[in-house]
């Protein structure tokens, strides 16, 4: 669709780029001193057309330059698609370690309170 819409503007560009326009401006003064200005603007078209190889050599440069322009941007979105799956499985990765430290310290935690409780047992027994 992309480059649809860019080779569309391009052949638009050029069908206007072969118009050929003159502005004529001309000041009469009247007898009494009055200034009278008209503009003129003439639009032609050549009689014979634009030659076609070059038309045809034009829409070829342009349909390169958007394919071009189009790899960049595919490539760009696939770049950060990659980018954003890799920073995913880092943070997942994260996610599991810091996971596995929480369950560690929960493990040693519990060791030191049934520690304190064993300890706390032999002195009540004494």
């Amino acid at each position: 669709m992309k480059k649809q819409i860019l080779a569309a503007a391009a052949i638009a560009l050029l069908a206007v780029s072969c118009t050929k326009s003159t502005t004529k401006t001309e000041q009469v003064e009247s007898a009494d001193g009055s200034v009278t200005t008209t503009t003129t603007t003439v639009s032609e078209t050549p009689s014979q057309m634009v030659d076609s190889a070059k038309i045809n050599k034009a829409k070829q440069d342009v349909k390169s330059k958007v394919d071009e322009a189009g790899n960049k941007i595919d490539n760009a979105a696939q770049k950060t698609k990659e980018d954003l799956n890799k920073a995913g499985k880092d943070i997942k990765a994260g996610a599991k370690e810091v996971g596995q430290d929480v369950k560690e310290a929960a493990a040693k935690g519990a060791a030191k309170v049934e520690e304190g409780a064993k300890k706390l047992k032999e002195d009540l027994k004494k």
